[in-house]
């Protein structure tokens, strides 16, 4: 039998265990660097195969690296397994939370971890039975909600010695990510004042708050001047208690995103400078209290054409009636405008390729290529970092229907379900495939290294993460 033939048949095999174990994570949702459920059961299963377990990488203790075999290549299999607050979900088309303000796998990260852990394990078998050399590992990476996990992994040398490494995403569509993602920093600006009465002795008060407010006056006056793909938002985490004390402390929170991570330096420098003025005009102290940060995705169209071969080979996904009713239902919750906006960014792609007999189903199986032209994604990923270590591709599913919003208790609806399952068991298929050839081609190794050293250009990787900043 071909490679093919053996990986599909070895991962349908392992899809009623790959699909209890998406079930207990989703029945167990951990939000970002608490994820102690997610981590022990998928390091447990990956010792039970044979991996060794490494714990704590990048200073987490949710974070671990598993790895089987010897010598080179070295290849990575991405991993990831944390909630996010706040939508706690039922397998329902309705807004039904299981538990109030609980976390919930609004992300589809139940899937993520263990479609991975699966490519592992298939690969593994694959390697052991051709008695092949090399190394194969699984990350388990946690806390990619909040952009800690990897960029912390990255600044402990992690993915150093990698010669690729291979993600995947779930989604609503079965494709690669050919664009990029934006660049960003994450930081809190703390204010201390003085406090006194705000009536009976304001002139003895310095109002920290004012210095928040000021810098935020400040920041929105910069807006003017910074290329226009760049993003601030904010937050003021604490701005007193009472209206009648003036605050002694004050903290304002910002996200500050570029398609560069020289963009997000350079911005990142003026703010810093925008917040010591207003320090000085309210007469406060302030303190930089930095979070987290990473880099934009770098892409490499050799691993993304390889990834998108063997989703051809082993797609589509065939969804029942009844999985497309369901996700008709989760489609009619979206909020005015949400499926029309994706459409808009898709339908002129995907029209000939759909069908006008499958154009309005809600959930799309088949295989589609990328945008001709790649496109940023809006948000960040701390796999810009890996990528900007070693080559790196990355794929993407559909787990949830065309057009569900990020974030959302729909997503968490459909990750729970069939649809995610069988999302999940794609990614896992085609994950394994490219992650055996780059074992098995060194021609493609090498010809995917030396596009990354091209598109880098000699510079290499700093972390972007200040000496002494600690994950959070």
């Amino acid at each position: 039998m071909t490679t093919r033939t053996t990986t599909i048949e070895y991962l349908d095999d392992q899809d009623e265990k790959l699909t209890y174990l998406a079930r207990e994570i989703w029945d167990h949702p951990e939000i970002a660097l608490q994820e102690s459920f997610a981590s022990e059961l998928l390091a447990r299963e990956l010792a039970a195969a044979g991996f060794t377990i490494e714990w704590g990488s990048g200073d987490m203790p949710t974070a671990f690296v598993a790895s089987w075999g010897n010598g080179t290549p070295v290849i990575g299999i991405l991993g990831e397994y944390d909630a996010l607050p706040g939508l706690s979900q039922q397998l329902s088309s309705a807004r039904s939370p299981i538990k109030q303000e609980g976390p919930g796998h609004g992300c589809g990260h139940n899937l993520f971890g263990v479609a991975s852990f699966g490519a592992a394990l298939a690969i593994k078998a694959h390697l052991e039975a051709e008695e092949l050399p090399g190394t194969i590992r699984f990350y388990g990476c946690p806390a990619e909600e909040t952009l800690v996990g990897k960029t912390f992994m990255a600044r402990a040398g992690a993915f150093d010695d990698l010669d690729a490494a291979i993600a995947w995403h779930p989604g609503d569509m079965n494709t690669i990510w050919a664009g990029s993602s934006l660049a960003m920093n994450s930081f809190k600006v703390n204010f201390y004042g003085t406090t006194s009465h705000a009536a009976v002795d304001p002139h003895n008060g310095r109002s920290a708050l004012d210095g928040a407010m000021l810098m935020d006056i400040g920041v929105n006056y910069l807006r003017e001047h910074i290329i226009p793909e760049a993003r601030i938002h904010s937050v003021i985490t604490h701005g007193g208690q009472a209206p009648n004390v003036v605050p002694a402390f004050a903290q304002i929170w910002y996200y500050v995103r570029a398609p560069r991570r020289d963009q997000v330096e350079a911005i990142y420098a003026r703010m810093r400078d925008i917040a010591q003025g207003a320090a000085l005009m309210s007469g406060t102290r302030h303190e930089i209290d930095f979070v987290t940060g990473c880099y934009d995705l770098l892409p490499n169209d050799v691993l993304g054409q390889l990834l998108l071969e063997k989703l051809e080979l082993c797609g589509p996904i065939e969804f029942t009636p009844e999985e497309q009713a369901f996700a008709r239902e989760i489609q009619s919750s979206f909020g005015s405008g949400s499926l029309a906006q994706s459409f808009a960014l898709h339908q002129r792609r995907v029209r000939d390729e759909l069908g006008p007999e499958l154009i309005d189903q809600p959930l799309w199986g088949g295989i589609f290529a990328p945008n001709t032209t790649p496109i940023t994604m809006p948000g960040s990923t701390e796999v810009g970092d890996v990528s900007q270590i070693t080559p790196t591709g990355q794929l993407t599913t559909a787990c949830w229907p065309f057009g569900t919003p990020a974030h959302s208790w729909q997503i968490v609806a459909s990750s729970g379900s069939s649809i995610g399952a069988k999302g999940m068991l794609l990614a896992a298929k085609g994950m394994a495939l490219a992650g055996i050839d780059l074992f098995t081609k060194p021609d493609l190794l090498a010809e995917a290294q030396a596009e990354f050293k091209r598109r880098k250009g000699g510079k290499p990787y700093v972390s972007p993460l200040p000496e002494g900043v600690m994950p959070r």
